[in-house]
Parts: structure tokens; C-alpha cells; sequence
């Protein structure tokens, strides 16, 4: 089954950008939220890295999300996009000094602190600006997760966090320091996560270290999951909207929080990942020696998934009803990974044609380049071409 799209209006518009289904997105938005709340310590932050197109971010801000931010520049665009200060949290294993003021000067809710050098460095800016800054740490708990080796963060090996076995050190370490306040743990096991017990293992590590500092009699006010739940990229209509009620259960069932604790998440794929697609026109078909090739003007630059991770998107030719051939679809970088898809069956396919790449709402716009001097792909909103 294809997506549904107003054609007659993409004929109008310049090859290839993104087109974003809002009235999907407010229903993943309102999903969340109901889902969400019928836990009253839980709090939802959208993961800006996935997607920062400026109206996509206003419709989430709309929703009353607060905003997981990775840089300064990610600070701004929420700020900018009307996210409450109070509401963003700052996590990031590179941290610049001007991003740390940044976050400084604009009083943000917290820095998710990756090292003991950044925390002493956090704590000298604050110092200059007379300020006290909250931070969490980001603990490596150590879980692995099923999902591309790319996009794992979660093991001893990985960049990111502190080490468990470090964990009671840099509290005592920012205990003592007089201008940051330790306020929570901060833990991420990797994205497109599917297999859920993943994040049952998540739990299980986060009770074994609270009950740890429970023995010192510390009970930090805040938790943060991080996000990492995936989308279905091989059928984007059968499950547009994922699973957020059993991702929601499985931290209430299996996470052990004490009073007052507030449990924090940051979600950006499984928000945004569904509603957007990329558009592209054939430029032409090409029989090769072995394959026929379906060649778009679209390439690696627009949508650098399947090439950086040899990710899947659905491709569908929603110009054409024709019955079905097969094509390696390709762009026209001058690269050999500037594959879409190989040996994929589409409705026949003629110079003209639209084609759309599927499930590309996260890591798809954002992460966009001009290599070859091309020129960034706009993307647009359903209710703009209505």
C-alpha cells in the first residue's frame, strides 16, 4: 500500500525535498502526550538532532514537549522555536566553552555531563557568571542494544558517559564544587531501538546503581532514559504512529523510582521518523549490462542514511499505477555509495516520475550536506500545500 500524497501539487515544486505529513505528526504528538501522562512523574523531551526544520519544531513545541539539545547550535534553534529554557537539556560529549555559556546565560534546565573535565570546566564558566549550573550525569551503563553498530552508545567501548565504576567519585567531585548542582543521571543505550527488552535492561542497570546510592543515602530527583525507541521502516502504514504505550509500561513496570523522582525521556525518531519523506523526480531509467537503474535527483547529499548506515526506506513511485520492474535506485553523486536501494520493485518507471523515500522525517533533512555544490533540499508542510 502507498502513502497518500497531493501529488497534483509536487508537480509543481523543484526536485527533490521534504514533505511532512503534520496531521501524522500531531497525532504522534498527541499519542505521546496521552501515553505519557497517565504517569505523573514522566517528561517528555523531543531530541532536536532528528529533525531542527524550524516548523516542524514549532508544531512540538506546540505540544508541550520540552527539547533534548547536542549543541549550541540545537540551544538556539530551540530557544528560537519558543522551547522554554527550563525545558532543555543539554547533552553532548564535545561540549564548547561558548555553548556551555550559552546554556548558561539562557538558565537551561540541565547539562547532561559526559566527563570529569567538563564538569570542572562547567563549573568555571558558571563561576565567571556567578550562576549555579544543574547538572546529570550521563552514566555508560554498559547494555548493548540490537541496532546498528553506528548508532550503539550504551557499551564500556562506546565515547559516550562516565563509567559505573566512576559514578560515586564525580558526585562526591560535584558535590564539592560550589557552582553546579547535581540533579540527576542521565543514561542512552543507542537508537531505532525495537526489541524491547533492551530498555528492560536499561532498568535493571539504573535499579542496580540507585539502590547503590541509596546505601549512601542519595536520591537524585531526576532519571533520564534518553530515547532510542525505533519506527517501522519496512511498512511505514501499517504502524505510522510506534508503540508508545508498551514503551511507556515498560519503564513504569520495570524502572524502581523513589518519591519525588521525575523520569525523563528523549524521543526524536519515533516523533518525527514517520511523517516525512523524501521527494524526487527519475531523471532517467538506465539498462546496464545486469540491472536496470532507476536514476533520481535526489542523492546521498538529501538523504545520507543508506548510504552511512546502509539503511532502508521504503521507495514507492507514486507517479505511476504500471505494473511493477525491478531498478537499483540511484543518485547522481559522483560516489559508488550513492545507492538508495538495490533490486527494488517499483511501479514501471519513466523520466518524470515521483518517487518517494519513506520514513525519512528523522536524520534525513538534518543531516543533509552540500557535497558537489549542491544546493540543501527545502522541505515543506502538508498544511502548506494544501
Amino acid at each position: 500500500m502507498k502513502g497518500t500524497f497531493p501529488i497534483e501539487r509536487f508537480v509543481q515544486l523543484r526536485t527533490p525535498f521534504y514533505y511532512y505529513d503534520t496531521t501524522l505528526l500531531r497525532e504522534t504528538l498527541d499519542t505521546i502526550n496521552r501515553e505519557a501522562s497517565r504517569y505523573t512523574n514522566f517528561c517528555v523531551h523531543y531530541a532536536v538532532k532528528a529533525n531542527a526544520n524550524p516548523k516542524i519544531l514549532g508544531i512540538i513545541r506546540q505540544s508541550g514537549l520540552g527539547a533534548d539539545c547536542v549543541s549550541g547550535g540545537e540551544i538556539r534553534a530551540a530557544l528560537k522555536a519558543g522551547f522554554p529554557a527550563e525545558k532543555v537539556v543539554y547533552a553532548g560529549v564535545g561540549k564548547s566553552d561558548w555553548e556551555i555559556e550559552l546554556g548558561l546565560e539562557n538558565d537551561i534546565f540541565c547539562f547532561n555531563v559526559e566527563s570529569v573535565p567538563e564538569l570542572e570546566v562547567i563549573n568555571e564558566l558558571a563561576a565567571a557568571r556567578n550562576k549555579i549550573a544543574r547538572v546529570a550525569f550521563r552514566i555508560n551503563p554498559n547494555v548493548g542494544a540490537h541496532t546498528h553498530a553506528n548508532i550503539t552508545t550504551g557499551l564500556a567501548e562506546n565515547k559516550f558517559g562516565i563509567a559505573m565504576e566512576d559514578m560515586d567519585r564525580v558526585i562526591g567531585m560535584a558535590n564539592s564544587l560550589q557552582h553546579v548542582k547535581f540533579v540527576g543521571l542521565h543514561f542512552h543505550i543507542g537508537s531505532q531501538i525495537l526489541d524491547m527488552s533492551d530498555f528492560v535492561a536499561l532498568c535493571n542497570r539504573i535499579n542496580e546503581l540507585q539502590e547503590h546510592l541509596v546505601q549512601r543515602h542519595i536520591i537524585v530527583e531526576h532519571i533520564n532514559v534518553g530515547g532510542g525507541l525505533g519506527i517501522d521502516y519496512q511498512h511505514p502504514n501499517r504502524q505510522a504512529i510506534p508503540n508508545f504505550a508498551e514503551y511507556f509500561a515498560i519503564y513504569h513496570k520495570h524502572l524502581k523510582l523513589y518519591p519525588g523522582q521525575t523520569l525523563h525521556f528523549e524521543l526524536g525518531r519515533a516523533v518525527v521518523g514517520q511523517c516525512g519523506s523524501l521527494i524526487t523526480r527519475v531523471l532517467y531509467v538506465k539498462q546496464g549490462a545486469h540491472k536496470q537503474f532507476a536514476i533520481v535527483d535526489a542523492g546521498m547529499t538529501d538523504l545520507i542514511r543508506p548510504a552511512l548506515y546502509q539503511a532502508y526506506h521504503k521507495i514507492e513511485n507514486i507517479s505511476s499505477e504500471a505494473q511493477s520492474e525491478t531498478y537499483d535506485v540511484v543518485g547522481p553523486i559522483c560516489e559508488s555509495s550513492d545507492v538508495f536501494g538495490k533490486a527494488i520493485d517499483l511501479n514501471r518507471c519513466q523520466r518524470g516520475d515521483l518517487i518517494a523515500m519513506r520514513s525519512a522525517g528523522a536524520y534525513g533533512e538534518i543531516m543533509a550536506s552540500g557535497y558537489n555544490c549542491r544546493e540543501l533540499p527545502v522541505g515543506y508542510l502538508s498544511d502548506e500545500l494544501i
